[in-house]
């Protein structure tokens, strides 16, 4: 999935933005500080930068410079009003950077953005919607909420991610729509790993389900009866992101 590093003041309209972009691309809000930008380029390697001018007037001109000397392979669009992008125009010259005048429906900003990504926008297109199509969908039990959102972040790139905070509730997530794997914490109160295990090979319609235990307990004991429930998988926790995803893929090939 392509990388949109979309830069801007974080208010309504940039909220919409971001929201309508997630449907079709992997985004990373920024804000328009040049050091904090150029450090999440590092971190993040987007395929373009998106530039909201909107209520952005003190907008930092030394990031157009960076973009321009530093990072002149990423192709950069900006968005605002005539007047808001009036004092940038100047860096409109170079094929690099190209402006869309508000107001302008999100739809022909997405069409913005396929023109800038691919010299084919109906290729381009295709692609994106074969990649949505194709992501498969995990779920993530666990009673920790710091756990759940830091492995939801790990996996929201590659796969569609549900998350459950007991065995009952993603019993009942597995009800409204089935996931083609399931994370699933070995130690949660009252309906442990072990329960909810059993209670997914009981119905027919679920058992079938790979699920890969997470447990925070490496002693050879509790390895060997989270083993003897003959998952599909189990890591240690805090999984690692690289062997986390590397580990689903291994059992959803094979599932």
């Amino acid at each position: 999935m392509k990388k949109i590093l979309l830069v801007g003041r974080l208010n309504t309209a940039l909220k919409e933005m971001n929201q309508f972009l997630l449907q079709h691309f992997y985004v990373q809000l920024c804000s328009e500080n040049a050091s904090i930008l150029e450090g999440m380029i590092k971190i993040v390697h987007p395929d373009l930068v998106l530039i909201s001018l909107i209520g952005a007037y003190d907008v930092d001109t030394s990031i157009f410079c960076m973009l321009r000397d530093q990072y002149a392979q990423i192709p950069v669009l900006t968005i605002g009003t005539k007047e808001q992008t009036s004092k940038f125009s100047k860096y409109y010259e170079k094929n690099q950077f190209e402006n869309l005048i508000r107001p302008i429906e999100n739809t022909m900003i997405i069409d913005a953005i396929f023109r800038r990504l691919s010299g084919d926008e109906k290729e381009a297109k295709q692609e994106i919607a074969e990649e949505k199509k194709e992501k498969k969908r995990i779920l993530v039990v666990d009673d920790n909420g710091t756990a759940l959102r830091t492995i939801k972040v790990m996996l929201e790139e590659y796969y569609e991610v549900a998350i459950a905070i007991s065995g009952a509730q993603a019993m009942t997530s597995i009800g409204k729509k089935r996931p083609d794997l399931i994370l699933l914490d070995y130690e949660m109160p009252i309906c442990d790993g072990r329960m909810t295990l059993e209670m997914i090979r009981a119905d027919k319609d679920m058992k079938d389900i790979p699920v890969i235990f997470l447990t925070a307990v490496n002693d050879r004991e509790h390895i060997e009866a989270v083993l003897k429930l003959k998952p599909a998988g189990y890591l240690l926790k805090p999984p690692i992101k690289k062997r986390l995803i590397a580990e689903i893929d291994k059992v959803l090939e094979h599932a």
